[in-house]
């Protein structure tokens, strides 16, 4: 990683903004916006799988656009490059750092540009849901507020919007991808809820990736405040990194804790439990850790109320799609690796069949042995990991192999029993066969109620004879 860009701000300078999802077009314009000299938008894909109306779009605004490919002149001769969450390394990438052109993030160009405070949740597991609590919790308490980041709503869209402005809520959730290249971004509320294997694909180690992770404590001043698990030493030790206050939640020392019939926080007072409407053991701990945040962001007791009793979840995340000859089906696309995969089976109070398999993210599938052979029916595995899935988990359930979504729904609907569930928890990246998780969970959701009401002829599990499926070399 190279050194952190001596300004900030993009008066007159040749920005180059790589990769053209949601936050690289929105970096684009922010630039564009703010009085760059020029801004070039580049990406290995072409128009019609970025797709044509968004790159006339971007056109129309000044941009201009270099797709198919990356040229090397455009990354030598920039002031600036924005580098899109989760782009691989590439020469052309590797030269400019050498070249010791600066680099930053998408959050980190929208930072230059906010005047409002920051909540800033990141994690492997649970900040989304952590980071929709938090922000309704501040919102019903009358704040200005933003939520999105990671979660759906690029940060640099809200540039110049009420609550980018002095006195306004930014409550974002982070991902490793895009905390690499943050520099001066200085939450309020800094949130690390937890770290296991995750993205090793890209990180290579445990410790590099955590390392990643740390990066949102460390601009915190002794007037901010870190929120971390009061049972993990690991995250406590990594939120002393920075200078804020630490927080905890979940032991019985902790400012928000479980006693039982609800969360009591530091001041004394109780919410019940019977508020929580989302599901599982890992959604206490997500209450928890938004009670905590809000109440340090400034939140009042009505609003964390109000909103604990409204909140009922977010889509691809143990949702619910319907019920259906006695089987019922939950959509958790979001589990995108073995830790939240893990949670979604804790969590489930029944036999399952489970749906699994994607694009493998480096790590052990084996830590989900034990609850597939205390609760599960059966296995259907898709994708490119299928055939990893199937040498680390077949001693636990029989395996069956799908060739798509709509096959590994067919398939799954066969294996459940009356009072099953079928659970797409894929514990790997979707990226094999679709766009994002979103993408996902519509397509597990789609097929669910394609086939609903329709004949379901059960398998018998003695007779299920697994597919052999051939590696690539």
């Amino acid at each position: 990683m190279n050194a952190a860009p001596r300004f900030r701000n993009v008066d007159g300078k040749k920005v180059l903004v790589v990769g053209l999802g949601r936050s690289g077009a929105s970096a684009a314009r922010l630039a564009m916006k703010k009085g760059a000299g020029s801004v070039v938008a580049t990406d290995r894909n072409d128009a019609a799988h970025i797709g044509d109306q968004k790159c006339i779009d971007l056109a129309k605004d000044g941009i201009r656009l270099e797709l198919g490919g990356h040229k090397l002149a455009s990354f030598l001769k920039s002031d600036l490059i924005v580098l899109s969450p989760g782009v691989p390394d590439f020469p052309e990438m590797a030269q400019a750092i050498e070249a010791n052109v600066p680099v930053v993030s998408e959050i980190e160009l929208a930072s230059w540009y906010i005047r409002g405070s920051y909540v800033a949740i990141t994690g492997t597991n649970g900040k989304s849901t952590v980071t929709a609590l938090t922000g309704e919790m501040i919102k019903a308490s009358g704040f200005t507020t933003f939520i999105g980041g990671n979660l759906g709503v690029p940060l640099s869209d809200v540039v110049d919007l009420p609550a980018a402005e002095e006195g306004g809520a930014l409550v974002v959730e982070l991902s490793s991808y895009q905390l690499e290249r943050t520099y001066s971004l200085r939450p309020k509320v800094s949130v690390l809820l937890n770290v296991t294997a995750d993205h090793l694909d890209r990180y290579g180690t445990l410790a590099r990736y955590a390392a990643t992770k740390q990066r949102i404590f460390l601009n915190q001043s002794s007037r901010d405040h870190a929120v971390v698990p009061g049972r993990d030493a690991a995250m406590l030790s990594m939120a002393r990194a920075g200078a804020a206050q630490i927080h905890t939640f979940g032991l019985n020392d902790s400012e928000v804790r479980n006693v039982g019939d609800g969360f009591l926080d530091a001041t004394g007072e109780k919410f019940p439990l019977e508020l929580l409407k989302i599901r599982g053991g890992h959604n206490l701990d997500n209450a928890m850790a938004s009670i905590l945040t809000a109440r340090l962001f400034g939140a009042s007791t009505r609003g964390i109320r109000n909103a604990l009793a409204a909140f009922e979840g977010l889509p691809h995340r143990m949702q619910f799609v319907l019920e259906d000859d006695g089987i019922q089906y939950f959509n958790d696309s979001k589990a995108t690796n073995v830790g939240a995969t893990e949670k979604a089976l804790i969590g489930m109070d029944r036999k399952f069949v489970l749906i699994a398999g994607g694009r493998d993210k480096g790590g052990s599938y084996a830590p989900l042995l034990p609850l597939l052979k205390a609760n599960g029916r059966a296995l259907v595995l898709m994708g490119e990991a299928a055939p990893l899935l199937k040498r680390e988990l077949s001693s636990a359930l029989p395996v069956r192999m799908a060739e798509d979504m709509f096959d590994a729904v067919r398939v799954a609907r066969g294996l459940a029993r009356k009072g099953d569930a079928v659970l797409l928890a894929p514990a790997c990246s979707s990226l094999d066969m679709f766009e994002n998780y979103e993408e996902r969970g519509k397509a597990f959701s789609a097929a669910v109620r394609a086939m609903a009401g329709t004949n379901r002829q059960e398998e018998d599990l003695e007779e299920v004879v697994d597919v052999d499926v051939v590696e690539e070399p």
